[in-house]
């Protein structure tokens, strides 16, 4: 038995297909700063795109939901190849029934990654609900896994790296850099 399956609830198939995570505080520090013409300004760090672009490159899906706007996470996105972000999104459960709805998957092959109360409806419902380190304290206590590293910092790198070690598909992923 794997780490991931040792850490997942029963019932839980291992075998992911889709990676949900909010933005601010997961992908971002959570800070948002803003320039003098009030146009929004985002840090993200480098190792979270690797890590979307590994899951992708492995024929895996990847959303993006978030309660705020900013032409700034549309822009990461497409640059990530990240087909579905969802922006000003009040309830992130409609989205996220909705998606693997379209998608075909059921909850059981479905991660996300969160950080904040918003983000408790969707990791209460997905089979595989992921903390980053600096997550709220009821956001951690439902998590099957709290990063490593807080959001912003490469928390969303080792959650890819910990699905993909825990369904076996680690190697697939250190091959395209050898």
């Amino acid at each position: 038995m794997n780490d991931l399956e040792k850490s997942a609830p029963r019932g839980f198939t291992p075998e992911i297909q889709l990676l949900i995570m909010d933005v601010d505080g997961v992908l971002t520090d959570g800070g948002i700063i803003r320039d003098d013409s009030g146009q929004q300004i985002k840090r993200f760090h480098v190792r979270d795109g690797t890590g979307i672009v590994c899951w992708r490159k492995l024929n895996r899906h990847v959303a993006l939901i978030t309660g705020k706007e900013s032409m700034v996470v549309q822009h990461r996105a497409e640059e990530l190849g990240v087909q579905y972000v969802y922006q000003n999104v009040s309830n992130k459960l409609d989205i996220y029934n909705d998606l693997l709805q379209q998608l075909g998957y059921s909850d059981a092959q479905c991660a996300y990654i969160g950080d904040d109360l918003p983000d408790l409806p969707v990791m209460r419902k997905c089979g595989c609900p992921i903390a980053v380190a600096d997550a709220a304290e009821e956001v951690r206590a439902v998590a099957r896994y709290v990063t490593k590293f807080p959001g912003g910092y490469g928390a969303v790198r080792d959650a890819v790296e910990w699905m993909c070690r825990g369904m076996n598909l680690w190697d697939q992923v250190l091959a395209r850099y050898q």
